[in-house]
């Protein structure tokens, strides 16, 4: 093996991706800096190599809209927009909209003219979203549902930079079948695994609605070194139900959600719609969407949480170093037995 004497160079540059590599060009950018490093063999046999590293901002901002919508899509963008240039003004830099925002929830029931609602990603609503995108200088994470081929659905998540490139997507991995949330006629699973993203402003990873509840993904998601996972979803309470259970099913879900950023040592950004969707008339009960979106910093403290009632912005300032801090104390990542989980990978366990 060669020996290299290296020399860094700080610099501070605009950002180009290709493919898995980020160069920097001209315009400059306060939220990287940026290492140009050039390495020079001790000896002749060897060229020369240069590389450029780069580490994101030691903070960032994530922004959660939780809102309700309607069956128009149109009036549903353009209200999303509205809200998303107020959480740039506000000072968000990362901002996530709840789970299929572009309509009503529409898998209450089983109706095959609704597979319509489906679009290509990218598609219309990101190349409309990509400019907002870029005119807010913001980070958008986007739940649309993607046509991908005739009869092949998915609930999906795109991601936008914040000068309007799209950076890819997340399928949702796993897909619930229970009363009012029919998602197995309308989604086929998602197999674009566990990816991350990397933005202006930070690294982050994504799961959607059902997924929350698989300890598995989360971590799968937050060992690539995701710095917060975003969760946009929706979910409510049956009414009939709300009075018995309701209490108990709200507890649970953020229960869970507060483990996966206690587990991994990570932010969570949870954002769910609000407001009650249904026909009783045409035998559909509907839902109430309980809200409830909040943020968990990587002990499991929630920092910031809307109510079950109305429409609302969070703007939550993340600091990385916190999970440096919460790692180092519980270090879960080090003590994990990975000769010993061959087993999970298996249905059941027992005859």
């Amino acid at each position: 093996m060669p020996r290299y004497k290296i020399f860094l160079v700080d610099k501070c540059r605009k950002r180009i991706a290709v493919t898995h590599l980020t160069f920097y060009s001209q315009a400059s950018s306060k939220n990287f800096h940026t290492f140009s490093c050039c390495a020079r063999p001790l000896g002749d046999k060897f060229p020369p190599l240069r590389v450029t590293i780069f580490r994101m901002a030691d903070k960032f901002t994530v922004g959660l809209i939780q809102m309700s919508s309607s069956k128009d899509a149109s009036a549903n963008l353009d209200r999303a927009i509205g809200k998303i240039r107020e959480a740039a003004k506000r000072g968000a830099q990362i901002i996530c909209l709840d789970e299929l925002f572009c309509g009503e929830y529409f898998c209450r029931t089983e109706e095959a003219a609704l597979f319509d609602l489906a679009e290509a990603i990218p598609g219309p609503t990101t190349d409309s979203l990509a400019k907002i995108a870029r005119e807010n200088n913001v980070a958008l994470v986007i739940s649309l549902f993607e046509r991908r081929a005739a009869g092949i659905y998915h609930n999906s998540c795109a991601v936008l930079d914040a000068d309007g490139s799209f950076l890819g997507k997340y399928r949702k991995m796993h897909i619930p079948d229970d009363p009012l949330y029919y998602e197995k006629f309308y989604f086929t699973p998602g197999d674009l695994g566990f990816p991350n993203f990397d933005t202006r402003f930070g690294r982050i990873g994504i799961q959607i609605c059902w997924d929350q509840w698989y300890p598995e993904g989360s971590r799968l998601t937050a060992l690539k070194g995701a710095q917060v996972i975003f969760y946009p979803t929706s979910i409510g309470w049956h009414r009939k139900e709300k009075a018995e259970f309701g209490a108990a099913q709200l507890d649970a879900w953020r229960t869970i959600q507060r483990s996966h950023a206690i587990a991994n040592g990570t932010f969570v950004a949870v954002v769910n719609r609000v407001g009650y969707e249904g026909n009783p008339a045409a035998g559909d009960p509907g839902i109430e969407f309980w809200g409830n979106s909040f943020v968990a910093d990587p002990f499991g403290q929630v920092v910031s949480q809307a109510g079950s009632e109305n429409e609302e912005i969070l703007v939550v300032e993340c600091d990385p170093a916190k999970s440096e801090e919460t790692r180092r104390g519980w270090p879960f990542f080090r003590d994990r037995r990975i000769d010993a989980y061959q087993p999970i990978l298996n249905r059941w366990l027992g005859e």
